[in-house]
């Protein structure tokens, strides 16, 4: 077997599995193949691909493109740029792995807590020398409002409630014996945008999920209220966002995901200077990767030896 590991942007992979233990020639690959063309250039006579999350797209078209892939390996159990049907009429089988919740929950935080205490930009300003420019939000007695109380948003919440904050859910059909359990309150909507002093989005990406966080949503925010994404950047309305951070309309956003990643260089939300951005580090932890990777060469052996596991195309 010939098999690449894509995006390894850390060149961190090759630590966390027993890579030699598959006798396969493994080539572990550190740019971002963002064009078909440069893609099936790369992969051209490889059997197994591991892609890194949703970094790398794989289409029809480029299924067709690359006629001796037999196995491509996701790290998590879901990837919406995987066309699994696609896959299965080309004869690929797509394997998956677990993915633990932790990780981006104590990210939300992270991002939380330096956006409402100012951590990222008084700690650029020490390095300037300088000393003392802003003067902090407080969590203790705000209201948190999480879209999406699956098991990433459940964990944000539990904290929430330790920091002290009046915790709100919406999700479609969220139960609120459920959201109680988790310490949440369940309330519509527009409830929970135009009373929360912090929304953070934890939802799963769909086509019906598309646009969630939108121009209306973003009206209903209170001009001092904060909005953090860690889940995935088409979830909230670019555009929109980018407008009600423009005017002042709301008073901040920390974003983990972006439509296009790597987010391009010039991009305007590189420029506000009401954003927290950080390169999708929501799930790149040590210990997740020794999660994904060792999973991956399992998943890859498993294969190997006729018996796949964690198969999304059956």
């Amino acid at each position: 077997m010939r098999i690449a590991v894509l995006d390894d942007y850390q060149r961190a992979a090759h630590r966390f599995a027993d890579w030699n233990a598959l006798g396969a020639e493994v080539v572990f690959r550190q740019d971002h193949l963002d064009t078909t063309d440069a893609l099936v250039a790369a992969l051209d006579g490889f059997d197994v691909v591991v892609a890194m999350r949703e970094r790398t797209p794989f289409t029809a078209e480029r299924f067709a493109a690359l006629p001796a892939l037999r196995l491509l390996v996701t790290t998590g159990m879901v990837n919406a740029s995987i066309d699994l049907e696609a896959a299965r009429r080309h004869g690929v089988t797509v394997c998956g792995t677990d993915s633990p919740a932790h990780a981006a929950a104590e990210l939300t935080w992270g991002l939380i807590l330096s956006l409402t205490r100012h951590i990222h930009q008084e700690a650029a300003g020490m390095r300037r020398g300088e000393w003392q420019h802003s003067i902090g939000g407080d969590l203790e007695g705000r209201t948190l409002g999480i879209v999406g109380l699956g098991r990433l948003g459940a964990r944000v919440a539990a904290i929430g409630t330790a920091f002290g904050m009046r915790v709100l859910a919406w999700s479609t059909h969220l139960d609120p014996a459920r959201a109680a359990g988790h310490g949440a309150l369940a309330v519509d909507k527009e409830e929970l945008f135009s009373t929360s002093d912090v929304v953070s989005v934890h939802y799963k990406l769909s086509e019906r999920s598309t646009g969630l966080v939108g121009a209306g949503e973003l009206a209903w925010m209170k001009p001092t209220a904060l909005l953090v994404n860690t889940s995935r950047g088409p979830l909230v309305d670019r555009p929109a966002l980018v407008a009600a951070l423009r005017e002042g309309r709301i008073a901040g956003a920390a974003l983990d995901v972006y439509d296009i990643e790597p987010l391009p260089p010039r991009d305007e939300l590189r420029t506000l200077p009401n954003t927290l951005l950080t390169p999708h580090l929501g799930y790149v932890t040590e210990a997740t990767y020794d999660v994904f990777y060792r999973q991956a060469a399992e998943d890859i052996a498993a294969f190997r030896d006729g018996t796949p596991l964690r198969v999304l195309t059956s």
